[in-house]
Formats: C-alpha cells, structure tokens, sequence
C-alpha cells in the first residue's frame, strides 16, 4: 500500500469544494467505504474503533467542514456507488475502475493498494507471469476491481468469481477448486491464516487507486 498524494493537500481542496456544494445536506457527512477491504479501513469487532486512511480522511474532511461524520460499512464496491449515488451516502470510498466512470465522481488518487495472489505451497504458481496458464482457475471476488481486470486480461487461464466470503474461499483453495485467489495483498494476508501452508505471490499484478467519490452532478 502506498500513499501518492498528501492528505492535508487532497482534503483542503475537497472541503473547499463540498462546502460550496454543501456535501452534507442532512447536517452529518455520511460515508462509505468497503467494509471487507482492510486496505480501506479496519473496525475492531469488539470496541467498534475504526482505524484506516479511508477513515482518517473522512474524519478530517468532516472536521474541516464543521459537520460530525457517519462512517458506513458497506458490502461491496457496487454497494459503494449506489449509496452515494442514490443520497444514501455523501462521499465514498472505492478502486479507480473504467466501467465505474459517468456513476459518480471520482478525486485524485489518495493510494495505491498492491494486488497479488494467494496459492497452495504445492503450486507450481511461483509469480504472477505463472498465473495465466492453461488449465489453471483464478479466481477474485464479485466486482472487485482484480476481478474486472482478469476479464479483460487472461487468455488462458479460467477465471472463476466468487461471494466475498472468506470461508467459502478458503475452502474453494484448499478444495482446489481454485488454483489462485486474486486480491489486495492485506486481504490476502488475512486470509492465509486460514489456510495453512498457503503462500502469497512475492510480485504484484497492478497497483489499484483508491479514490473518494461523490455524486455525479
């Protein structure tokens, strides 16, 4: 994961902008970012802390609007979209994809999240030029924007989408239903605690930008 655009910069040119615009209507800046993306933001099951730049630049733009801030926890990249496009939500967080454009308005990028695989210890999947392989299953989660870029982008191998259910994945791995998952490497890391043996790739397949976006007016 790596930042490219300074906070304080990217949120002063936000405030100035969505005070003009009065971003927050109801008189709470509410927003929302992926719930199972701990790139975004993390919230600790038992104390209910949230912690992440995602919401580290929410906060600071409801701080610099005078407003308090409604944090959002939401399904998925889709689900992002939608509450901010239908008045659910104010702002939000989600990956820079093509097919995402003319829904919402995008910002600059605020970060890049490295995206790899997560395979077997057996695999013969040593790098991320094995991956597009015949035979092979690669697999990424509905919507998720590796997943709409293996679309585009395997000749060979078969992609194969799943629900974003971190047991039911582990389980298609360790099953070999699938030869490799395709995520951001803190989602990876996560999930290879629950399959022993696993490994992540040790190169990337693309830096994903993670944007805030707002209401297409």
């Amino acid at each position: 994961m790596k930042a490219i655009a300074s906070a304080g910069f990217l949120i002063a040119g936000m405030a100035i902008a969505y005070a003009q615009a009065d971003i927050a209507p109801t008189g709470t800046v509410r927003a929302a970012y992926l719930a199972t993306n701990p790139a975004q933001a993390i919230r600790d099951a038992q104390t209910g802390e949230v912690r992440g730049a995602s919401f580290d630049l929410a906060r600071e733009l409801a701080k610099r609007i005078g407003k308090p801030l409604d944090f959002k926890p939401t399904a998925s990249p889709p689900a992002v979209i939608d509450a901010v496009r239908s008045g659910q939500a104010d702002i939000g967080f989600v990956a820079y994809e093509a097919t995402r454009l003319g829904t919402v308005e995008f910002s600059q990028t605020y970060m890049l999240v490295q995206q790899s695989f997560l395979v077997l210890g057996d695999s013969p999947i040593h790098a991320v030029a094995d991956i597009d392989r015949v035979g092979q299953k690669v697999s990424g989660t509905y919507n998720d924007s590796i997943t709409l870029c293996l679309r585009r982008t395997l000749k060979q191998a078969t992609l194969v989408e799943l629900d974003n259910n971190p047991e039911l994945i582990a389980k298609a791995l360790v099953g070999r239903q699938i030869d490799a998952l395709g995520a951001n490497r803190q989602r990876l890391t996560t999930l290879m605690k629950s399959v022993p043996g696993s490994r992540l790739l040790p190169d990337n397949f693309f830096n994903v930008p993670q944007n805030i976006v707002g209401a297409d007016t």
